[in-house]
C-alpha cells in the first residue's frame, strides 16, 4: 500500500525549496563512514578488517586501489572538522571502525583507536554539530571474518560486548546510535553476489547473514538500552521502490518477489517480528536457520529508520531494464536519478510500519566532477540534492515523520569495488594532495542551510 504522491517535476532547475519549509528542529547534516575516508589503515594498533583483506583480491576493485590512505581523515581530521562547520549543517553522520578500537572483534580494546573518536567528537561538540553514530558500516575485523564472518552465530555476541562498550564510552555524547548500515549490501553483495567483502558467493550464507545482522541489531539495542542511557537508538537500511518492468503477470509478480528480498525482509523482521511467508518459501532451503525468540529480539522497538536512497529499481524475467528508457537523467553510477521515488518510499514505509521516526540518512549523486579555475559546477550533483529534498518535504506534508536529511556524501572518497573513480562528495578532494575544495553543490547547500 502506498500513499498518494504528489507530482515533482523530475530534474527541475528552478524548483525552489528552502529550510523554512521544514521543522525547526529538522535535522540537516552529512555522512561518511570509516573505511572510505580515514586511511591509517594499520595506525595505532588498528587490526585488518574485511575490506583490507578485499582489496587485496586481484580483480575486486576497478582501480587497483585501497583504502590505506583513503582521505586521510585519521590525521586531516581538524581541517575536515572545520569543513563540516562552514557547512553549516546541524548534524554529522559518521561510523566507527570496529578493527580500530578492537583489532580482533573480541578481546583487548585498542585505547589509541579509541582516543581518535574521542577527540573527533569533542572538536564537533565544541562546534554544537549533533554526532549521530553508526558501529558497523561494513569494516568488520578480519579476525572474526576468519571464524566465519556474519554467518556465525557467535559474531552476535561479539557485535553486542563491542556496541555495549562504544554506547558506554560515547553514548551520553551522540544523539543517535546506528546498529548496521545496510545489511543488504553486506550479506547479498558480500555473501552472495561476492562482488563486495568477504568475496563469498553462498545465497544460504548470504540469508543466515541477514539473520544474524538482523539479530545482533536487536542484541545490541537490549545491551545498549541496559546502560539506561536516552539516546536514540535505531539501524539504517537501503531502501527502494520496485516496479515491475511491465504489465506482464511475470514481471508484476517477480517486482512483488524482489520487494519481499530487498524491503519486505528487512522491514517484517524488524517491525512485525516475522519473516515474510513467500520469502522464505522462495528461499527453500538457503531460508535462515532461526532460534526460538530470535524475532521477538530483532523486533526491538526504534527509536529510528535510516533510510538510504538514491534511485528506483524496476524487476523483469525478459531482458533487463534499460534505465536510459525514461529520459531521466543517469548517474556516473548508472542510476536512474528519480526524486519521487523517495517521497513514494517514505510514504510507504510510514502507511505499512508505522516507524517512529524515519531519517534520510543518505541520499547523493555520483557524477564526473571537472574542476575548471578552481570552481567544481556540479549543476547535476546540485540538482539532484535539491530535488530530493524537495521531495522529503513532500512526503511530511502528506503526514509521514521525517526528522532528518543528511547528504551523501561529505567528501570524495573510497567507493568501494569502484575504488577511487566514483566522486559522490559534495566536497572535492584531490587525491594526490588531499586537498579539500568546496563543489557548487556544497555552496548551495550551505547558503541553503543558511536561510533561517
Amino acid at each position: 500500500m502506498q500513499c498518494a504522491v504528489k507530482p515533482i517535476t523530475l530534474n527541475s532547475i528552478t524548483m525552489t525549496v528552502s529550510r523554512d519549509l521544514f521543522p525547526k528542529d529538522f535535522k540537516w547534516g552529512v555522512a561518511t563512514s570509516s573505511f572510505q575516508i580515514e586511511g591509517a589503515h594499520d595506525a595505532d594498533g588498528k587490526g585488518p578488517s574485511v575490506w583490507d583483506t578485499f582489496c587485496e583480491i586481484d580483480g575486486k576493485i576497478a582501480d587497483a586501489s585501497n583504502g590505506h590512505v583513503a582521505c586521510e581523515h585519521y590525521t586531516r581530521w581538524p581541517e575536515d572538522v572545520e569543513l563540516i562547520s562552514r557547512l553549516g549543517v546541524n548534524a554529522y553522520r559518521f561510523s566507527m571502525s570496529w578493527p580500530r578500537v578492537q583489532p580482533d572483534g573480541q578481546g583487548a580494546w585498542n585505547e589509541a583507536g579509541f582516543a581518535f573518536y574521542d577527540q573527533l567528537i569533542s572538536a564537533l561538540e565544541q562546534r554544537g554539530i549533533e554526532l549521530h553514530l553508526t558501529l558497523n558500516h561494513w569494516d568488520l575485523p578480519q579476525a572474526l571474518q576468519d571464524q566465519g564472518g556474519w554467518v556465525n552465530r557467535e559474531v552476535c555476541g561479539h557485535f553486542t560486548r563491542y556496541a555495549a562498550e562504544v554506547a558506554r564510552r560515547f553514548g551520553h555524547r551522540v544523539h543517535s546510535i546506528c546498529t548496521h548500515n545496510e545489511p543488504w549490501v553486506i550479506a547479498i553483495l558480500g555473501y552472495e553476489q561476492g562482488i563486495f567483502a568477504p568475496g563469498i558467493k553462498s545465497r544460504t550464507q548470504a540469508m543466515q547473514a541477514v539473520h544474524h545482522l538482523l539479530l545482533s541489531h536487536g542484541m545490541a539495542l537490549k545491551a545498549m538500552r541496559g546502560l539506561g542511557l536516552s539516546t536514540a537508538m535505531g539501524i539504517v537500511l537501503n531502501l527502494s521502490p520496485i516496479y515491475p518492468a511491465s504489465d506482464d503477470p511475470q514481471d508484476v509478480a517477480k517486482a512483488h518477489l524482489d520487494d519481499g528480498l530487498i524491503l519486505r525482509f528487512y522491514m517484517d523482521a524488524l517491525f512485525k517480528g516475522v519473516y515474510p511467508q513467500d520469502v522464505m518459501a522462495h528461499l527453500g532451503s538457503d531460508a535462515p536457520k532461526v532460534q526460538q525468540g530470535d524475532l521477538e529480539t530483532i523486533a526491538q522497538a526504534n527509536d529510528f529508520l535510516g533510510v538510504n536512497y538514491y534511485t528506483r529499481n524496476f524487476s523483469s524475467c525478459g531482458n533487463p531494464w534499460d534505465v536510459t528508457s525514461t529520459g531521466n537523467t543517469v548517474t556516473d553510477m548508472g542510476w536512474e536519478v528519480y526524486p519521487k521515488g523517495l517521497t513514494e518510499l517514505l510514504c510507504r514505509l510510514h502507511t505499512d510500519y508505522q516507524p517512529k521516526c524515519l531519517w534520510v540518512t543518505e541520499n547523493g549523486a555520483a557524477f564526473k566532477d571537472q574542476m575548471v579555475t578552481g570552481v567544481i559546477d556540479d549543476a547535476q550533483r546540485l540538482a539532484y540534492i535539491r530535488d530530493h529534498i524537495a521531495a522529503t518535504h513532500d512526503a511530511i506534508q502528506q503526514g509521514v515523520p521525517v526528522g532528518a536529511y543528511f547528504a551523501w556524501s561529505l567528501m570524495d572518497n573510497f567507493e568501494w569495488a569502484s575504488g577511487y573513480a566514483k566522486r559522490f562528495g559534495i566536497i572535492h578532494v584531490d587525491f594526490e594532495t588531499q586537498k579539500r575544495t568546496f563543489k557548487n553543490s556544497a555552496l548551495w547547500y550551505q547558503k541553503f542551510l543558511s536561510e533561517k
